[in-house]
């Protein structure tokens, strides 16, 4: 069996630098050329693309830094970024980083040292030391879900849709409203959803308004809802995600509550269980898809050395489902 460029070379009768250098697309005679590919044609021997691209001055591996993998919103988002990047022969090279910022800003050294061409980063924050790392790898880096002025990025417009729900449900009759949100050093979620719920409170009269802050796990939002509904029993849980509207649904249940009917709950991203758990939980929907397809045509324009713009800022749509009550008949 053919498993190395040495066996190419010895059935091609040339040197093992001359099959490695042809390989990498750089200059070999058209002798060499021609005995090379015929024992390639001939043994069905296929190079190694990683250890291709490691001598390569040219990488088609686009590294993609993602927080965490049992995610809907990031199995979408890669969804998108691998389609695109097929249709222009990219790679992609998967980073997960388990939530840790310490293990984003390693994963942008490690993958810079792997020669990838470019780096998409799903960013919980951009810090200080984040943007060391940026700016020294000397790599196209593409932000996703978070703006940083200094880089090009792909975001939700989080502000105007944490707004537009709230006005909702403030017409609806709500006037006591627990914010359950994530913590203020995610500028996306934690600060900008939150930003644009407050506007609208502020816009409101007679509202008894209290936040919490939880993780975007479901079982913290479990406790952190359970919590909320001892203290201060609020009338609807304005949950930030959808995985910490689903734990606030949880734990409304546990308590032997009903929803929307004693409790009602709203999240952002519209998962896909989102819409089949009853009551149907009403979010704010984004399209992760679309917005790593559109990450992923900016990042290959870069590389190309096209122009790009430096901020797009992704669209979203009100879903209203069963899990908000109507209070003022």
């Amino acid at each position: 069996m053919i498993k190395t460029i040495s066996d190419i070379a010895k059935l091609a009768g040339v040197s093992k630098s001359t099959v490695s250098r042809h390989l990498n697309g750089g200059y070999v005679s058209s002798e060499a050329k021609e005995k090379i590919e015929t024992v390639i044609a001939r043994t069905g021997y296929e190079p190694n693309a990683f250890a291709q691209n490691l001598k390569a001055k040219q990488s088609n591996f686009i590294g993609v830094i993602v927080p965490r993998l049992d995610s809907y919103a990031a199995a979408r988002t890669l969804i998108g970024i691998d389609e695109k990047l097929k249709q222009h022969n990219y790679q992609m090279l998967i980073a997960n980083t388990g939530l840790s910022r310490e293990r984003e800003i390693e994963s942008l050294y490690s993958l810079a040292k792997q020669k990838v061409a470019g780096i998409i980063l799903l960013a919980t924050e951009v810090s200080a030391r984040h943007q060391t790392a940026i700016d020294s790898i000397k790599v196209p880096v593409v932000l996703m879900g978070q703006e940083h002025s200094k880089y090009y990025c792909v975001t939700y417009d989080d502000f105007n849709a944490a707004y537009e729900l709230a006005r909702y449900v403030i017409a609806r009759g709500h006037r006591k409203i627990a914010y359950l949100g994530v913590t203020e050093t995610d500028i996306a979620v934690g600060v900008r959803r939150k930003a644009g719920f407050r506007k609208a409170a502020g816009e409101a009269e007679g509202l008894d308004i209290s936040y919490h802050t939880t993780s975007f796990a479901i079982e913290d939002a479990i406790d952190a809802a359970a919590r909320i509904i001892r203290e201060t029993r609020p009338s609807l849980l304005f949950c930030a995600t959808d995985n910490i509207a689903l734990g606030a649904m949880k734990s409304v249940f546990s308590q032997g509550l009903k929803i929307p009917a004693d409790i009602s709950v709203v999240g952002f991203g519209d998962y896909n269980v989102s819409a089949v758990v009853h009551p149907g939980l009403t979010t704010a929907r984004f399209d992760y898809y679309q917005a790593g397809f559109t990450a992923a045509g900016n990042l290959v324009r870069l590389l190309q050395g096209e122009t790009v713009q430096r901020l797009i800022v992704c669209d979203y749509q009100i879903i209203e489902r069963e899990s908000v009550d109507k209070l003022n008949f």
